[in-house]
């Protein structure tokens, strides 16, 4: 039987790993303050554009980023609350103080 706190975590640790490479960081990153066009994506330094193409599959599968088409364009931005779950992804600082207080 699997509890709701292991999938939660399972949930979380997903969701981090999406996060976790430094290319997809950098495309949040360029994201969060408007959406952006596929050609305004590329990070520095450059990368192939099938390996862009890989990592902006990771952060839509993480459902973090969503794309619309426009025209032979896609336009990607961030989804509704992106930010929100990944802070609520991370550990609580307060939680962690009492597991390590209750464990010395």
């Amino acid at each position: 039987m699997v509890d709701s706190n292991t999938t939660d975590t399972g949930a979380a640790a997903a969701l981090l790993a999406a996060v976790a490479d430094p290319i997809r960081l950098q495309l949040l990153r360029v994201l969060v303050g408007q959406p952006r066009c596929v050609c305004d994506l590329q990070p520095e330094p450059a990368i192939p554009g099938n390996l862009l193409s890989y990592h902006l599959k990771v952060l839509r599968e993480a459902g973090l980023i969503q794309g619309t088409r426009r025209g032979r364009w896609i336009d990607y931005s961030l989804t509704d609350g992106a930010l929100e779950r990944l802070h609520a992804a991370l550990p609580d600082p307060a939680s962690v103080a009492r597991q390590l207080t209750v464990v010395r």
